[in-house]
């Protein structure tokens, strides 16, 4: 018996080591799975070469097709603040009832290419860029409140096991299922996105989130982390699989042709803006990470708060210079808004600008549907597309400190202080994992209706990997949110 458990034990702390993986100098790579940190929930680091040399290469992948979010459409609108958040932020949209801000709003499916199908199954983005009197500043989410992973070091990785495999350029679920398989962490989003919210019946029937948590500042530094969520007017309706098969058969530009008739027509899509709040000192009382993305903040634990509402009324004139060639980015941010240290967001700060500089060009900031209202001062200037230099108040001088010109910083605006605890830099994954809590607490949220839409649709990919390894280990996932679930979708695929 002694030796027996010896031998289990020898056998489940074993590491099989494969060939090892290195950056495109051919250094190793020392971990794959987690990006450098200040501490386990600490910021990461731009030193971490390896994460930043894989998101750059990842940013260019594709020219001219946008990486992920190729296919979609866009309109344009305004927000109305209505209520004054000044005692959390001092970002100036969110000052007091009734102010009006001007917004361009881009909705996109994720994974699928630039004329594919808007009947598919697949995240949809959410992203607005609001043209506020101190800047642009832009909430990039999607319509689902979570995501696959928590850190950025896996983005490449996902994107690639869900895009075409490179042998037989077809998406393939034996693909990414093999990787999901090893991502437990991504249940809870595999589970939102098969039931039929993965098919939304058009872009203003969906509601949309930020994903991701930021920090709030107010006037005396003072910090408080937030969430939005945009909740539609329209109601949220989706298409399930047979009649998302119809729509296709009769229109597969459904969404992007129902919001402009809709606009066209003046039946003008608004949504209502809610926040979320936790103080820094709350960030621990909960029985996951808040600043987890693939974690929702329950409306039943955290309250939402509304502060807004967005209406759109006026489609693109020319979808290639106001769609196209708008650029989103998480690090569009204003006073009073600060990024937190969600990992997948710290990443996503610097793959978005990364992304439209090669995109786009480094200069896209000058387009018409990207540039500010209020007018841009700084010493940036030439290479592609720069039609900007002249905005110098000098021509000869483009540099500061300068004798001949006074133009400065603003000390006002100051990123907000905050201690650090003696700690290590480190590469690891987050303790609070709670994998599988919240993709359980979402199934049995479900009516009888939607959980059968779910296991239908969900067994429909997964019944179509050949490995049999892969099927047990996702079923696991699923049983370990909810025992019913996993039973349902074992019993679908004929494994018990």
């Amino acid at each position: 018996m002694k030796k027996t458990a010896i031998l289990i034990a020898v056998f489940t702390c074993s590491v099989v080591f494969g060939q090892v993986i290195t950056t495109n100098g051919g250094v190793p790579v020392g971990d794959n799975q987690n990006s450098k940190t200040i501490g386990r929930y600490g910021e990461v680091l731009l030193e971490d070469i390896h994460l930043i040399e894989k998101l750059a290469a990842f940013d260019r992948e594709r020219i001219p097709e946008r990486v992920v979010h190729a296919r979609g459409t866009g309109a344009f609108g305004h927000f109305i603040s209505t209520k004054d958040m000044s005692n959390f932020t001092r970002a100036s949209l969110f000052q007091g009832g009734n102010k009006k801000t001007d917004v361009a709003v881009r909705f996109s499916t994720v994974i699928h290419g630039k004329g594919s199908p808007e009947t598919l199954r697949d995240p949809r983005g959410f992203a607005v860029k609001f043209y506020t009197d101190k800047g642009n500043y832009d909430i990039v989410g999607n319509n689902l409140p979570v995501f696959f992973i928590r850190d950025a070091i896996k983005f490449p990785d996902m994107v690639h096991s869900l895009k075409p495999s490179p042998v037989t350029n077809k998406q393939d679920p034996n693909r990414f299922f093999d990787f999901f398989s090893n991502i437990p962490e991504a249940t809870h989003m595999i589970t939102r996105l098969y039931t039929d919210l993965g098919i939304p019946k058009g872009y203003q029937f969906m509601n949309g989130s930020s994903v991701h948590g930021f920090k709030w500042v107010n006037n005396n530094g003072e910090v408080t982390y937030v969430k939005y969520t945009w909740v539609s007017k329209q109601g949220e309706i989706n298409l399930n699989i047979d009649e998302a098969a119809e729509q296709q058969a009769r229109d597969w530009q459904h969404a992007t042709v129902s919001l402009r008739d809709d606009i066209d027509n003046n039946r003008f899509p608004q949504w209502d803006l809610f926040v979320q709040l936790i103080k820094p000192k709350d960030l621990n009382s909960f029985d996951f990470w808040p600043l987890d993305a693939t974690k929702d903040w329950p409306a039943d634990q955290i309250q939402r708060i509304k502060i807004g509402t967005m209406i759109l009324n006026r489609n693109p004139v020319n979808f290639f210079e106001e769609v196209e060639s708008i650029a989103m980015a998480p690090g569009n941010l204003v006073p009073g808004i600060e990024p937190s240290e969600d990992k997948l967001l710290q990443g996503r700060l610097f793959s978005y600008f990364d992304t439209q500089r090669h995109r786009l060009g480094p200069n896209n900031q000058q387009l018409a549907v990207n540039r500010p209202k209020i007018p841009v001062v700084n010493y940036n200037s030439d290479s592609f597309s720069s039609a900007d230099n002249s905005k110098f108040p000098n021509p000869d001088v483009n540099y500061e400190p300068s004798n001949k010109v006074n133009l400065s910083d603003n000390p006002t605006y100051r990123a907000s202080e905050r201690k650090i605890k003696f700690t290590k830099i480190t590469q690891g994954s987050i303790t609070k994992t709670n994998n599988f809590g919240q993709a359980g607490d979402f199934y049995r949220s479900l009516s009888e209706q939607e959980k059968n839409s779910l296991i239908r649709n969900l067994t429909g990919d997964l019944g179509q990997v050949k490995d049999k390894r892969i099927q047990r280990k996702m079923i696991t996932f699923f049983y370990r949110a909810d025992s019913d679930y996993g039973a349902r979708v074992a019993k679908a695929l004929g494994i018990y």
